[in-house]
């Protein structure tokens, strides 16, 4: 195989992105065969883009048609697993936007058929890609910050206006998207806080919900995790921020890594902080330390994605984000909605039948209304499997 055919599945803003991409040269192992979607004007747009392929309006159609070796899925999020499954029982290959699906227990479900397909399985976390985080999950990982004490990310440069969540039926509503910041924008953050610093044992959160906008989910959150070894976390993100900033601070025992504006900054103790405190004899010393600096030019990374998913398919390469770890930060985004809705700290892992009642109970009490609700197969499902149990 020189090339795999694929499929897109969802042709809204990022079906579009990625279809643009290949069109444009940037996959050269990539052949886009065919495409869906149930909105004719989004088709319409495709077509325009590529004549060549063929148009579905119906993904189910699409994965049977025998046109696709592998599926691209930029569908709303409740419907990640749903195609995938159906993909991989297909024998497709399959490479899903993030985030992995909205309650754990159906990307569990997404995985296993991932697992018993054999299939290639990625997932769009197009940052690990970018220098920077993937030095820090060096300096990390190689032991060179010494025992971990804190991370601390500020990341409120997602701004978004009222426009943005009036410019569809399935944004910023539980029925439709899931949930809000921490479902849409926040996943790739949130997977690189998982990636360089760990899942954490435990999250206690607070959640606002409609602060800033005219909407049901949340837009400003805050989150605190706990290590075993005592290591803190803490997250801080908002789509209601103007001038919003993108911090974020690695304190180890051995020293510090700052990562803003393109660059990471790292200060290098000449001595482990552990030993300098108890040896100083000095009352306000403060221990020496070496300062280095590495910046790098940040490419696109979504067509680095593709065209690694294309390499695994085509020559076995290792994935640089294999779809089954699209759960990691699902559960770190799961357990912050349960603690905000109980007002408690949650243990990892989490406790799924507790996080899906509280989902369907959200969905059902939803009050805002922009328009004619879009509500997905899956969200249906969840509210009538808790309306039997509870």
């Amino acid at each position: 195989m020189e090339k795999i055919r694929l499929g897109i599945i969802g042709m809204g803003n990022m079906g579009t992105g990625h279809l643009k991409s290949i069109v444009n040269g940037e996959c050269p192992r990539i052949e886009v065969t065919c495409f869906a979607d149930i909105a004719p004007d989004k088709l319409e747009r495709a077509k325009k883009i590529l004549p060549s392929a063929t148009a579905f309006d119906d993904g189910d159609k699409m994965i049977e048609s025998g046109l696709l070796d592998a599926l691209l899925i930029t569908v709303p999020h409740y419907d990640h697993p749903k195609y995938a499954i159906k993909a991989f029982k297909k024998g497709l290959h399959v490479l899903i936007e993030k985030p992995a699906g909205v309650f754990t227990s159906q990307v569990r479900e997404m995985n296993e058929a991932a697992k018993n397909s054999g299939k290639v399985f990625a997932i769009m976390f197009n940052q690990r890609t970018n220098p920077i985080y993937k030095r820090a999950k060096e300096l990390v990982e190689s032991g060179e910050l010494g025992e971990l004490k804190r991370m601390t990310w500020i990341i409120t440069n997602w701004y978004r206006t009222q426009a943005y969540y009036d410019s569809g039926s399935w944004r910023a509503t539980w029925n439709g998207e899931g949930g809000g910041v921490l479902l849409n924008q926040a996943p790739h953050n949130l997977d690189l806080w998982q990636w360089i610093f760990g899942m954490p044992a435990s999250i206690k959160a607070f959640c606002s919900f409609g602060k800033y906008h005219k909407i049901d989910v949340e837009d400003d959150v805050t989150i605190f995790g706990e290590y075993a070894n005592g290591a803190t976390a803490s997250f801080i993100t908002t789509t209601g921020d103007a001038c919003g900033t993108n911090r974020l601070e690695i304190s180890g025992d051995k020293g510090k890594i700052v990562l803003e504006d393109g660059r990471l900054k790292w200060w290098k103790l000449k001595v482990r902080e552990r030993e300098f405190c108890f040896t100083s004899k000095e009352d306000f010393a403060v221990p020496e330390n070496e300062y280095e600096e590495f910046s790098a030019p940040d490419a696109d990374g979504h067509p680095i994605i593709l065209n690694n998913f294309a390499d695994a398919i085509i020559d076995g390469a290792p994935l640089i984000a294999r779809g089954e770890e699209g759960l990691n930060s699902l559960t770190l985004s799961n357990a912050a909605y349960l603690s905000a809705w109980q007002n408690s700290e949650i243990r990892l892992p989490l406790d799924e039948d507790a996080f899906e009642k509280e989902l369907a109970n959200a969905c059902s009490h939803e009050k805002i209304s922009k328009k004619p609700p879009l509500v997905s197969e899956s969200a249906e499902k969840l509210a009538e499997r808790w309306k039997v149990r509870w």
